[in-house]
């Protein structure tokens, strides 16, 4: 199976029951066990979009609670919670084991025209002229600025990474949107350790997402490269928040993304 559909099969949930569906993984190389967050962002996602008819999502906003395992399939239950004129707002909730490891909230609208404006996208080398970072499934990322994580030193809180994803996912909406939800949670709460001369590599670092939310501003194809513009404003209390903007290679706006973090240095 190549990248594309091995991203796509664990996209496609398969029906259970009536606002229920099952989800499977596959190993992503990082962790033989976890499952990656930005899969299960991703999944909750594809659930909530099984119950929505001629909207696209905006915005979600989810919260991490347990480790996933990954040996084993993720129920999703779907809440319909609204149904307006022009909103729809669903809750999900990723169940293992009998327990909840993971919840989403997205709203969702009908394609209306309005004011319009962004910030600009940040100058920068193009992907091609960028070393390649890794590959996560089908997602290929390039720093813009290299970073040495096996000997890190103090940097400003602020690095830039092209991605993009292997083949031709369409213009369909709801699976460029869980495409990018789950390129989205790669890199972000890395951000926050560069101030501190610290990698996610040693063994004393304690590192997982607690939460993360995500706002689309414009429909996108996730073929094409894409930069993660981020940054992180604050670190405290065994935590670290740090925030991104999605650019599309033409300078579009597509996505602002925040996350916050366990960040916590065993001694």
């Amino acid at each position: 199976m190549t990248d594309q559909k091995a991203l796509i099969e664990i996209l496609r949930l398969e029906p259970v029951e009536v606002n229920l569906f099952r989800g499977f993984s596959v190993d992503v190389g990082y962790d033989s066990r976890r499952i990656f967050g930005g899969q299960v962002i991703a999944q909750a996602l594809m659930a909530a979009y099984k119950t929505i008819e001629g909207r696209a999502c905006h915005s979600l906003h989810c919260y991490f609670m347990r480790p996933g395992d990954q040996r084993i399939p993720v129920l999703y239950e779907v809440e319909r919670a609204r149904d307006g004129h022009s909103f729809s707002t669903r809750r999900v909730i990723a169940i293992q084991n009998g327990e909840q490891i993971f919840n989403l909230s997205a709203s969702f609208q009908m394609v209306e025209e309005g004011l319009e404006h962004q910030q600009d996208m940040p100058v920068v080398a193009a992907p091609e002229a960028c070393a390649v970072r890794h590959r996560l499934n089908t997602v290929e990322l390039r720093a813009v600025t290299a970073y040495d994580w096996a000997n890190p030193k103090p940097s400003p809180p602020r690095q830039q990474t092209w991605f993009r994803a292997d083949g031709d996912f369409g213009a369909d909406i709801a699976l460029n949107q869980a495409v990018l939800a789950y390129a989205s949670d790669m890199s972000l709460l890395s951000t926050a350790l560069l101030p501190h001369g610290v990698s996610w590599l040693a063994s004393p670092l304690q590192m997982a997402s607690l939460d993360h939310a995500l706002w689309f501003h414009r429909p996108t194809d996730m073929s094409g490269w894409h930069l993660y513009d981020q940054d992180s404003p604050s670190a405290s209390g065994a935590r670290g928040f740090s925030r991104g903007s999605i650019f599309r290679q033409d300078g579009v706006l597509v996505a602002s993304a925040c996350q916050e973090g366990l960040i916590r240095v065993r001694r």
